[in-house]
């Protein structure tokens, strides 16, 4: 019962802030906010999920789940209420900080609840199901926005996302006391700096990072080759679909993977088909091929950043996974918000083929890192 409220959880808080983000961005450019207001609405959507991830996780480990996901999803609802009334450029500035502070509440708390209600040889499984749930809100959330726009209008599309926070309160409300309590004893352990002084952890922050740079930028950067070589945006949407296709299938299969390969080995697998698809892209000259490859990119890196949350939970210290799993969106965060304007700067002094060289250059590095575990384990076996 707890893994399925978790999931319906993150199906309708996912809508909501996938959805959120689309519509937010159109409403004010219909107001007529400019291009520097619109940046500054992106950046307020994702600052509080870097600054306070980490303190999140801390917290639930203390006090629980039901509390923070109740203030989660009443702060969702609110950031879509808020721009209905007032559609002015600085309510949807609070709307979108609201909206942030929402997700980082909610994305953090509702990871540690999977992993935390999760029995050990459940946990593969139930972390693979929380990975497909937030890969169908991708596709749901902005069809959910853009029909609403059309249809109703952006006031009102407001109120429709909004709906799905509403959702969220009540189910928290009716069934939230079922989630695991807190543990204030097992959260007075190791401490932040003692965590990130573990190489283990150093080295788990460092991969996982890596992982969501090598997402991000692919579909990021994958747009931007595909109009250079003039691919229309019906063609740069439909290769775009297979490595969203690629990636649904491949999570459907991760629970099972697990229990054949080593986690480890499977994140190198991971980093080697980011490498080659990375490498690869720069040579594609039509549709058709650079589809093949963002299937076979899909294929691989779809399941990295659901592996990563799995390896991370393993390697928590006892009473602190929720500050682990914090800690690791910290970074990821970071990656996220830094990753693009550093590689921007890279294709503005070398062109754009060579940020797939490099960043297929640092898939391969991830690679290496990832088996290091392995091979350490090996060496002493072998002594």
């Amino acid at each position: 019962m707890v893994i399925h409220l978790a999931l319906a959880l993150t199906f309708f808080n996912f809508v909501g802030a996938t959805a959120a983000r689309i519509v937010l961005t159109l409403y004010a450019l219909e107001i007529g906010a400019p291009a520097s207001a619109i940046g500054v609405i992106g950046g307020l959507l994702f600052l509080f999920p870097l600054l306070l991830s980490w303190p999140i996780g801390a917290l639930a480990d203390r006090v629980g789940a039901r509390g923070l996901l109740l203030f989660a999803t009443v702060c969702g609802a609110v950031s879509l209420v808020l721009p209905y009334f007032v559609a002015t450029l600085y309510a949807f500035y609070i709307a979108a900080a609201l909206n942030g502070l929402a997700l980082a509440f909610y994305h953090v708390t509702l990871q540690n609840v999977i992993g935390v209600a999760s029995r050990p040889e459940d946990r593969p499984r139930d972390f693979s199901n929380f990975s497909i749930t937030g890969a169908l809100t991708n596709f749901v959330g902005p069809l959910l926005a853009g029909f609403s726009i059309d249809h109703l209008g952006h006031a009102t599309a407001c109120l429709v996302i909004a709906f799905q926070s509403l959702i969220a309160v009540v189910l928290v409300l009716i069934w939230g006391r079922r989630f695991p309590p807190g543990n204030p004893d097992a959260a007075r352990g190791m401490g932040g700096a003692e965590m990130l002084a573990d190489r283990e952890v150093q080295r788990m922050l460092v991969v996982s990072g890596l992982v969501q740079l090598g997402s991000d930028l692919f579909q990021f950067y994958l747009p931007i080759y595909a109009h250079s070589i003039g691919l229309s945006a019906s063609a740069i949407g439909a290769v775009l679909a297979t490595l969203a296709v690629a990636a649904l299938i491949v999570r459907l299969f991760l629970a099972q993977l697990l229990k054949r390969v080593q986690g480890e080995k499977l994140l190198a697998w991971v980093f080697a088909t980011g490498a080659i698809g990375y490498a690869l892209v720069p040579f594609c000259g039509n549709a058709l091929v650079l589809g093949l490859v963002s299937f076979f990119f899909g294929l691989g890196m779809g399941i990295g950043i659901p592996l990563t949350v799995i390896l991370m939970f393993s390697r928590s210290a006892e009473g602190r996974s929720g500050q682990t799993l914090g800690l690791r969106l910290t970074a990821n965060n970071f990656v996220r918000v830094t990753g693009p304007v550093v590689f921007g700067l890279v294709g503005s002094a070398l062109g754009l083929p060579a940020i797939f060289w490099i960043v297929a250059a640092i898939m391969a590095s991830g690679g290496l890192l990832s088996r290091a575990p392995a091979a350490r384990s090996q060496s002493k076996k072998d002594g």
